[in-house]
């Protein structure tokens, strides 16, 4: 075998630049003992929580590598659901930071997720059309729902009812019976998408949110509670007799695709509408924890609230209003106004504030303080998350913006980076202003505003940066001071592209005017201070007939490439600027190229996805590689190596090796467009930035990166993928009706399975060599020593059955349906028999009859036929039944000893509190005493 050539792994190192992805919604959280202070967001794959008050990030909760699609907080505060892309739904613990369980059933992204008001049940709805109602304590999914057509957009659990609401983009919203699992209503009033819904006035009202600026607002009368002739009037939906709002019920009458069976549970009218400011649709619609509030917003930046009057409050303005009623009637020597006086639905639910945020909001969310302040988290467009408080005492309320988390992050994509020489700092650029980064701490220790930056280098001496705009211009800034110590018109057009001279006494830009100019630095007296500065001095200028993209100077100086508009790069001898040679072959023009630290190589990156190598010294083309799905936007080659970096339009960084043309690795992260890359002077590190506004650091280790194992990983995660992409099995005798199996097969059920099989492969060998040897035994008249096996032994001695049982004990709680369900029929008999040895012993008896309820269901006809297990089956029914019944005994043991402990430790407290009270009364009582003998001893 020859000799392989050894390359080093770079590894993702960190994530930074980033306050939070827009993708996904922004939830307050309870951290420390205190709500309204953290907030989670989103940030790609991962999820921040903030310190609203310090402007720090104080937990991060690490994901793989899908992105955050939604977020949710549990009712208890101590957990937070988080879904991916991929549809995966993971729930974090936010005092430890770590996952708890994860859920795998939806096969597209997760748009929706809500608790019940226990937090025992998670619902999740997805771009796949599809709800799963999942168990959180017992880390399984319950079932699927489907139903709609088009993406959820929303799910709500009612808290009185097993009833569950979703609405979704194809119009509809359903309501759900939980009990039996069926869609039992469809509300058709909407002619455009639902995009959001809440839940008002303890749940008698629904508010739906759609493509256009009405909220539609529906009285709920639950049925049970219309036929109970106890209910006081009151109770009763208010509004709905008006004579607007009997002209909505008619004009916009709700059509049931469900015939009968809906009005025995609930009845659903609509009550009239609600205007937006907003003309566009609603983006996200939301009320606080406790109802009182509900907010919506549009497209833009403005967030509307509205405040929704309780009963007590509603009874006093009726009351009120009947006074005034009463009065002009008297005055008018009118009879008494027969009919009753009715709220209106704009007197119901008034609009308290219009928050307008600096930028287009793309989510909120609201909590109302014991102070009786409206707070409201506010996730912008553009890597900002504000806070404002409400204040709600006042006589008109005004929002008032407390915090602005946005020092972490550029407010626009990042189109430049650079490293210092000393590889410590990193500059960062984009539309608005340039950032100053330290490399090992992460943190901003700069910003400084410029005009729309695409170009950018350090200065030698690292001490001042010089930034191309947009506009043509060279900004030339002080790091020391933070300041813009000069600006040049450098070009008449855009200055895509900047290069330092190897002498480092001067630099070469290219512009979008045709020009290549050439620069040198200078010492300038100033006119301010005794002291020179730095400036600029314009030397030369090369004309050329194509728009210039890229300049770049080779290590020696002696020649320049410059990238034209017309797919070619053009070479030039630097000190006579004269023609060398011209590089054609590209389909689409050069956005990027290097020159290799010894002169011999240039690799050019284009638009057309394929990056080529060239020889210096004859312009021949060594090799052309398809290197990106997209366009290839930057290209830098290692120091001292012929290895380079490439970054795409696709969102992938990929390294090469320039002399035997092989692909070496793929830094996967970016969920969007890679805009640039830089490499460390030392070749250690790379820092890359994206559209999805994160910039991300790259380190070179000491791992050796041998190819073939590289390509043999990348085999085996194609093929993983390939199996989550199959069809899911099919389970026999059910139909594809409204409701299904939670969970979806994966690579992990599937192992899992795999080691099962493996597990009673072993006990059936186990146990055929035990009656072997048994035979033996009996032959030879003695004991003959047994083998163990050395599994067996590795697990302390334990018999083969009891083998099994720990395998079957660490499947996933969550993939154990899935996992039984591509095990194969041969395997569930003896399967059947160690579940009745299991549950004889009294050994995890929940977790095994969940299990064997599975089994029976899935397997009914080949089980019932079987005559061998009809005694097995026989066993397992009278065991089964007294062990579940013990262990129900045990349970309401146990809840009947915890209520006594909680009434005992209830009991004393109470005791306790009134003897701190009695005490603290006697306190102050001396303390008085003592002042008024002080003071008849003064006088």
């Amino acid at each position: 075998m020859g000799l392989t050539r050894q390359y080093l792994r770079y590894e993702p190192a960190a994530l930074f630049g980033l306050v939070a992805s827009a993708r996904a919604g922004v939830a307050f959280v309870a951290l420390r003992g205190e709500r309204g202070r953290y907030v989670a967001v989103p940030a790609c794959e991962h999820v921040f929580v903030w310190d609203t008050r310090k402007g720090e990030k104080v937990l991060i909760l690490k994901g793989l590598k899908q992105q955050v699609s939604c977020l949710c907080p549990s009712p208890d505060g101590l957990h937070l659901a988080v879904g991916y892309e991929d549809g995966a739904i993971r729930v974090f613990n936010l005092l430890s930071g770590e996952s708890t369980v994860t859920f795998n059933g939806h096969r597209a992204a997760v748009t929706a997720l809500q608790y019940d008001h226990l937090g025992g049940r998670l619902v999740s709805g997805s771009k796949d059309t599809e709800v799963i109602v999942w168990d959180v304590i017992n880390e399984s999914g319950l079932y699927r729902l489907r139903g709609h057509k088009d993406v959820i957009t929303q799910v709500l659990f009612l808290k009185e009812k097993n009833l569950l609401i979703t609405c979704a983009k194809d119009t509809l919203v359903k309501w759900w019976d939980l009990d039996t699992q069926h869609c039992f209503k469809t509300l058709v009033g909407h002619r455009a998408e639902v995009w959001g819904m809440a839940l008002l006035s303890k749940e008698k009202r629904l508010i739906t949110g759609s493509g256009d600026s009405e909220l539609r607002v529906w009285d709920l009368t639950y049925i049970q509670e219309v036929k109970d002739p106890d209910e006081p009037e009151s109770k009763k939906s208010k509004g709905s007799s008006s004579p607007e709002a009997e002209e909505n019920t008619e004009e916009d009458e709700t059509l049931e695709l469900d015939e009968h069976p809906e009005e025995r549970i609930v009845k659903c009218s609509k009550v009239g509408s609600i205007m937006r400011e907003g003309r566009d649709r609603v983006v996200t619609l939301g009320t606080d924890r406790m109802g009182k509030f509900l907010a919506c917003h549009g497209t833009d930046a403005v967030l509307e609230v509205f405040s929704v009057l309780s009963e007590e409050e509603i009874q006093k303005k009726l009351e009120k209003k009947m006074k005034k009623a009463r009065k002009k009637a008297k005055q008018n020597s009118e009879e008494e106004p027969e009919r009753s006086v009715e709220l209106s639905l704009q007197e119901e639910i008034q609009r308290v504030a219009n928050v307008k945020a600096s930028s287009k909001i793309k989510s909120f969310d609201l909590i109302l303080s014991p102070k009786g302040e409206l707070k409201m988290v506010l996730l912008l467009q553009n890597n900002v998350v504000e806070l404002y408080h409400l204040d709600l005492s006042a006589q008109v309320p005004q929002a008032v913006r407390v915090s602005r988390i946005t020092i972490g992050g550029h407010r626009s994509d990042v189109r430049t980076l650079a490293f210092s020489s000393d590889n410590i700092a990193i500059l960062s650029a984009a539309a608005e202003s340039v950032k100053m980064w330290n490399r090992s701490t992460l943190q901003c220790i700069r910003t400084m505003e410029c005009e729309y930056a695409l170009c950018s280098l350090f200065v030698p001496g690292d001490r001042q940066v010089i930034v191309g705009t947009k506009t043509g211009k060279l900004q030339l800034y002080d790091l020391a001071s933070g300041s813009l110590i000069e600006t040049l018109d450098a070009h008449d057009g855009a200055v895509w592209s900047i290069a330092l001279s190897p002498d480092q006494h001067g630099f070469v830009t290219g512009g979008a005017d045709k020009c290549v100019k050439f620069w040198e630095f200078e010492l300038v007296k100033d006119e301010s201070s005794v002291q020179k500065r730095l400036s600029m001095k314009h030397l030369r200028i090369l004309q050329l007939d194509e728009d210039v993209l890229c300049v770049r100077y080779s290590p020696n100086q002696k020649l320049l490439a410059v990238s034209l508009l017309d797919c070619t790069v053009k070479v030039f001898y630097v000190d006579t600027l004269k023609f060398f040679l011209s590089l054609y072959g590209h389909k689409l023009p050069v956005l990027c190229m290097d020159i290799c630290y010894d002169g011999t190589l240039i690799a050019t990156g284009s638009a057309d996805r394929n990056v080529k190598i060239w020889g210096l010294d004859f312009g021949d083309c060594h090799r052309s590689l398809f290197a990106h799905d997209d366009s290839v936007m930057y290209l830098q080659f290692v120091p001292k190596s012929h290895l380079f970096f490439t970054a795409g339009k696709d969102g992938k960084i990929k390294q090469w090796d320039a002399d035997k043309f092989e692909h070496i690795q793929t830094l996967e992260g970016h969920h969007h467009e890679v805009w640039c890359l830089a490499l460390s002077p030392n070749g250690d590190y790379v820092v890359s930035a994206s559209h999805d506004k994160s910039l991300r650091l790259w380190e070179r280790t000491r791992e050796p990166l041998i190819l073939e194992e590289e390509r043999e990983m990348q085999r085996e995660a194609e093929y993983e993928e390939s199996v989550a992409k199959e069809e899911q099995p099919v389970v026999a005798g059910e139909t594809q009706g409204e409701t299904g199996l939670a969970g979806k097969k994966t690579i992990e059920t599937i192992k899992a399975a795999e080691r099962i099989m493996e597990a009673i492969e072993l006990y059936r060998e186990e146990m055929a060599k035990l009656k072997e040897h048994n035979a033996i035994c009996k032959a030879a008249g003695k004991e003959v020593p047994f083998p163990v096996n050395p599994i067996l032994r590795a697990y302390g001695n334990i018999t083969p059955s009891a083998y099994v049982l720990e395998v079957f004990k660490k499947v996933k709680s969550s993939e154990l349906e899935e996992s039984l369900l591509v095990l194969p029929f041969s395997y569930v008999p003896d399967l059947l028999r160690l579940f009745n040895e299991y549950i004889q012993l009294g050994s995890d008896v929940e977790l095994l009859c969940r299990a064997l309820l599975f089994l029976l269901k899935i397997h009914f006809g080949q089980i019932t036929s079987n005559q061998m297990l009809v005694t097995v089956i026989e066993n397992l029914k009278k065991t089964t039944i007294s062990r579940v019944s013990e262990a129900r005994d045990v349970l309401g043991f146990n809840m009947a000893g915890l209520q006594f402990l909680k009434r005992e430790i209830e009991a004393k407290d109470e005791v306790t509190f009134f003897a701190d009270a009695t005490e603290r009364f006697e306190e102050k009582k001396r303390k008085r005493k003592k002042k008024e003998k002080m003071v008849l001893a003064v006088l």
